[in-house]
This record gives structure tokens, sequence and C-alpha cells, in this order.
């Protein structure tokens, strides 16, 4: 049986600002990323609570805030992970979960640059562009991709990198999930879909597994993992998980449960683990009803009732393609620090759900779900570092 994936090292860029510590200090802190920021709504003059990225970064980056934040968090996880003992194997992988690449980068090119560039700049719209850049800079030469699974793609990319290490085909993966897409177009859609709350702040609208939830805030992040079977001073062993697709509807999930949890019984029997060991479920955690009540549900009918739940999804967003980096990152920095970085509850809700930062237990064992838009459902096993 293969061993656990370490992460090793850890990179982050929120709307807390830039850094691993700012978004645990952040989290810690009970208060959302999101700020008032203008330029929103149809008309363009109205003012909405997203948690965005800060423009900052090195301008050496490349062009837009995403390529920048892309390159920063995974700056900062490698040197995160060389400080803790890691040495790159003569094969370095890199996979990078994203699923709507440069999207204001894009939307400038048609719209303020009348779709001309020169040749080397329109060459940063790439997704392969990013990527490779981070190759030449750190001389790695292992296999190098991106990979797409909607909200769970963070998880997809955790379980795609153990499966490169657990077949000796990499010696160790740098991932990097990146979603910096909050144009005023991409959030106006999902305010119709009826899923994202700007107008008013966050805690007064998303509050998962309570009662008047009534959606999300928006985000953006780019995480940033060293992963590798080979680390000594590890942050937490990723022990095994897995994907599956309800192949239901759209947005909507299937509230039959039955791939969703499957999922959930598939990744704890590749971990090697069983439903009473799971101490902690970081949950998907949108605030929406449906996805609240079918984690709610998973704790009280596929776990029996016994793990803790929360989300950070009121804290730091919801950062579409790179949500359940972030909120892997969340817990992984949890492990570090001794601490479940859950939210303070602001109503009544789920028996199971935490009530802000609580000691971690020791030896506990966490999963995290995430179930992405149109049926994508995954889930991974966390532990302490061995």
């Amino acid at each position: 049986m293969a061993g656990p994936m370490t992460i090793t090292g850890i990179g982050a860029v929120t709307g807390y600002g830039w850094g691993a510590e700012q978004l645990w200090n952040g989290l810690l802190s009970g208060k959302p990323a999101a700020k008032l920021v203008g330029g929103y709504g149809s008309s363009g003059d109205e003012d909405a609570w997203v948690a965005r990225v800060a423009d900052e970064g090195d301008p050496l980056d490349g062009l837009s805030r995403s390529s920048r934040a892309m390159r920063g968090a995974a700056r900062e996880a490698l040197t995160d992970a060389a400080d803790r003992g890691w040495v790159p194997g003569a094969r370095v992988g890199l996979l990078h979960a994203v699923v709507v690449s440069e999207v204001e980068g894009w939307r400038d090119f048609y719209l303020k640059d009348a779709a001309h560039r020169r040749i080397r700049d329109y060459l940063t719209l790439m997704p392969s562009t990013p990527v490779s850049m981070l190759m030449q800079e750190y001389d790695f030469h292992g296999p190098a991709m991106n990979v797409s699974a909607m909200c769970s793609s963070g998880n997809a990319g955790l379980i795609t990198a153990k499966m490169w290490l657990d077949s000796g085909y990499v010696d160790d993966v740098v991932f990097v999930s990146t979603d910096l897409s909050l144009t005023p177009e991409n959030v106006e859609h999902f305010v119709r879909l009826g899923v994202a709350v700007v107008d008013v702040e966050p805690l007064d609208a998303c509050r998962p597994f309570q009662e008047g939830s009534r959606g999300f805030p928006a985000g953006e992040a780019a995480v940033a993992f060293v992963l590798s079977n080979r680390a000594e001073r590890g942050y937490v062993d990723v022990l095994g998980g897995d994907m599956t697709h309800d192949a239901y509807h759209l947005t909507s999930v299937d509230p039959q449960r039955t791939y969703i949890d499957g999922c959930v019984r598939n990744a704890l029997k590749a971990a090697n683990t069983s439903t009473d060991q799971v101490a902690y479920l970081n949950a998907h955690g949108p605030g929406t009803a449906q996805c609240d009540k079918a984690e709610g549900e998973i704790v009280d009918e596929v776990l029996h009732g016994a793990p803790h739940i929360y989300s950070v999804k009121q804290l730091v967003g919801h950062c579409q393609g790179a949500a359940a980096a972030v909120e892997l990152a969340a817990a992984a920095l949890g492990y570090a620090h001794g601490t479940v970085p859950a939210p303070p509850t602001v109503a009544p809700g789920h028996p199971r759900l935490l009530d802000g930062p609580t000691p971690l237990k020791p030896g506990a064992v966490t999963l995290k779900t995430s179930l992405g838009m149109g049926g994508h459902n995954s889930a991974v096993v966390l532990a302490p570092a061995a």
C-alpha cells in the first residue's frame, strides 16, 4: 500500500494579504477578508463585498494579478519547504489547478487592446505560460500540467499529485491552485445564479450550517503546496482521497447523495481510515441550502454524527477554482499551530458545528470535502505529519 504524501511547504495569496501568515492571522481574527470594492453591478457603479487579492507581487512575474499571485504563492511554498529541510529530488513535477485562467487579461485584451498585443504579451494569456515560467525559474523538468474540476480543483490536484508520487513518476510535486476571477461580470452572474451575496457584510449572509444563510461572498486566492513522500518536517500528511461525479445537474446537488457518499467512503478506504477515526470535517460549506444540507447529512449519516464540522467560506470567500486549496491550507496550518481555524458561529446551527478557533485533538484525522459545480465531488483525508 502506498504511503502518505506530506505537505512540506505552503504559500498563500488571499484577500487577507500576500503570505500564509496573513491567511492564518486572518482566520484566527474571525473577521472576513472581504472589503467593499467599487465598480460592480450591471451599471458598474455599485459597491460589493468581495475578498479580492491586492495588486501586489513582483512585476517581473507577469502582467496580471493572476500570474504574479500564482508565482508568488509558489515561491513562498518552495522557500518554506527548503527552510524545513526539503531538498528537491531529481524529477519535480508541477500541477496547476485553474478553472478560468487570466480573466482580467482576456477582458483587457478584447475591451482595451482591441484584440491586438505584442506576441510576447499575448502569450501571457495562455494557461501554460505561468507554469512554464515557474519550471524555468527553478530548473524543474518533470511533468507540468493544469488540472480543472471546478471548486474541487484543489482536492483534485492533491489526489493527482499523490498518484504521481505513489507510482514513482516523480520525486516531488509543486502544486499551485489559482483563481483571481472577480471581474464585475463574473460576480454579477454568480449573484444572478442565486449563490453569491455581495451586497451585505459576509457574516450577515454567509453562515454555513447555520440558520439564515443565503450564500457566499466572492473570493480570490492563489495557494501553493510542496508535496513529497520524503519530507521530515511536514505540516500534515495526505493519506488518500477520491473523486466522483454526480452526472445529475449543472448547478444542483444530487439529493440522493449516492456519489457524494461513495466518494467519502472511497476516500476513507484509500486512506486506510475508518469513519470513527474522523474527528473533523473541513467542509466545502458555501452557505447554500443544498451543499450545507448534503455535508451536514454526511456528518450525521455517513460519519455517524461523530466529527465536528467547520467551513471557512465566510472568512476567505468562495475562491472558486482555488476554494478547496485555500481551505486545505487552513487545515494544514491548523495542524502546525494545534488549532482548528473555525469561524465563530452567529446563529443556531448544526449540533457538531465548531464555534471559533478550537484546540486540535491530538492525532486527529480531518476529512476535507469539496462539492464542485456540475457534480464534481472530491474528498481527501488528512492526518498529523508522521
